[in-house]
């Protein structure tokens, strides 16, 4: 297995990640599962270690600057792992984390990163968000819940913001996009959510936001819709 530490160290070093060479080598080890199971599954566009060092371990780190994750934490629409494997690296002891999505193909790519790093404290579900959000054991059960989903921003938050406490965080991972984000306030107010703090950071030259949206009240019970609609009729 090559060892890309030096490398990894240096570009986390740049943007002001802190990292002990524990955690150093488990992200070596992550980025030659990722490239090997990528060259297999067609998981990314990114292949070069450059890239997926900067553009997922970097990007899905970023939050530590704003914010110390810990507790019980959904990684929503969980994708191919990002950002919950290098958030649950990085800060591993401090957080318990389920991964939500409707993909069985997803779930078990992220069924196989855990096993090869042999995370703990960590469940994958193959289910939909519509549903999940009403089941006791998860309706606003998670301290933090984030996303790295393309949707649009107020579809996200219906299907996000019911599964979070009151008076904690659904971070959303967002690119520059002023136009979208221009359409939160009615999503916002019918889901008793409010925008906390907007923190934006360029990784290379792109431009990109993390979203901290906190939860003010308990999530009404007609949300989130089901058979669609909150990607058919958004709240806005």
């Amino acid at each position: 297995m090559q060892n890309n530490n030096e490398n990894i160290k240096k570009l986390f070093e740049k943007y002001s990640i802190k990292a002990s060479d524990g955690i150093i080598n488990k992200f070596n080890d992550f980025l030659e599962f990722f490239k090997e199971t990528n060259s297999i599954t067609n998981l990314s566009a990114i292949r070069d270690d450059n890239g997926i060092i900067l553009k997922h371990f970097v990007d899905s780190l970023i939050v530590s600057h704003f914010e110390c994750l810990r507790w019980k934490l959904l990684d929503l629409w969980t994708g191919w792992g990002f950002p919950w494997i290098p958030l649950k690296i990085f800060f591993w002891d401090n957080l318990d984390i389920t991964l939500v999505d409707s993909v069985w193909k997803k779930i078990n790519a992220c069924n196989n990163f855990i096993e090869k790093l042999n995370l703990e404290w960590i469940k994958a579900i193959n289910w939909r968000a519509e549903e999940l959000a009403f089941k006791q054991n998860y309706r606003e059960q998670f301290d933090y819940i984030t996303s790295r989903a393309v949707a649009y921003f107020p579809t996200i938050l219906e299907y996000c913001l019911p599964f979070i406490k009151p008076w904690w965080y659904f971070i959303a991972y967002k690119l520059d996009n002023p136009e979208e984000l221009k359409k939160w306030e009615k999503a916002l107010k019918i889901l008793w959510a409010k925008i906390e703090k907007i923190e934006t950071y360029k990784i290379w030259e792109d431009t990109r936001k993390l979203l901290f949206i906190k939860k003010i009240k308990s999530t009404p019970k007609a949300y989130p819709r089901n058979n669609g609609e909150p990607k058919k009729k958004p709240l806005i």
